[in-house]
Order: C-alpha cells, then sequence, then structure tokens
C-alpha cells in the first residue's frame, strides 16, 4: 500500500511549478495541525502529539528551504515566522493548547494565500500569448469570431 501512496505522491508532483509544490507543503502543515486539534480534541494524545510532529516536519522544511540569499527581507521575514511557529509547536505539544495550533494553522493560511497568488499569476504569464513561442512557422493561420 505504501508503495501505491508512494507512486501516486509522486505522479501529483510532477508537472508543478515550484509555488504549486510549496503551496503542498503548506497543505499537509494545515492538514496535520487540523488532524491534532482533532485528536486533542478527542483526548487521543498521542496521536495529537504524531500529527503535530509530522506538521512540524512541514514548517521546518520549509524553514530549511529558504534561500535568504535570493529572497532577501522576505526570506528572512519568513525564517523569524517559521521558527515562531515551531516554537508554538513545541509549547503546544506540552500544554495541548488548541489555540497556539489554531494560531499557527492561520499564520500559514496567510503566507500560503500569497503563494496561492503567486502560482496563479506564474500559470497566467505561462499562459500569455507573448510567452508562448512555436517551434516551425505556421503555413496559414485562419481565426474567425
Amino acid at each position: 500500500m505504501n508503495q501505491k501512496l508512494d507512486s501516486y505522491q509522486a505522479i501529483d508532483t510532477l508537472g508543478k511549478s515550484m509555488p504549486e509544490l510549496i503551496i503542498k507543503v503548506y497543505d499537509g502543515a494545515i492538514y496535520n495541525f487540523a488532524k491534532a486539534i482533532e485528536f486533542y480534541r478527542s483526548g487521543n494524545l498521542d496521536d495529537g502529539y504524531e500529527a503535530m510532529e509530522k506538521a512540524k516536519k512541514f514548517v521546518v522544511h520549509l524553514y530549511t528551504s529558504l534561500d535568504k540569499e535570493k529572497g532577501g527581507e522576505i526570506a528572512e521575514n519568513l525564517s523569524r515566522l517559521y521558527a515562531y511557529i515551531v516554537e508554538r509547536i513545541n509549547f503546544a505539544e506540552a500544554t495541548k493548547n488548541i489555540g497556539c495550533i489554531e494560531e499557527s494553522i492561520n499564520l500559514l493560511n496567510n503566507v500560503k494565500e500569497g503563494w496561492v497568488q503567486i502560482a496563479k499569476d506564474t500559470k497566467n504569464k505561462a499562459m500569455a500569448p507573448e510567452s508562448i513561442t512555436a517551434s516551425a512557422p505556421a503555413k496559414s493561420l485562419s481565426i474567425s469570431v
């Protein structure tokens, strides 16, 4: 079963733009935070902890993937945000404070919205007529409106 899931996940990432892949990482963190809330509310502390650890892995991946040279101030601000979220994860794991988890979800959703817009802009730019180049000149073209 794991092999099938791995194959599906690999196929799901093929052909995705960098912003789309980053969005998937945000989605993974947000999903696992939401699962942790469910588990903690139902009293299932072990599974809640596991979901928090999975969410932390996604956030740490976002943090370690930052290129501060190219990203400049934005990357530096994201670095501080991700470090703050990891602090909140550690606090939530110790206290089972759902408010910390919800705060982390809200912060990630806000940044994710920026990536969603970047993904749309990237896709629109790629679809723009001026970005399409022909490999060979057309012999004839007829357009009717």
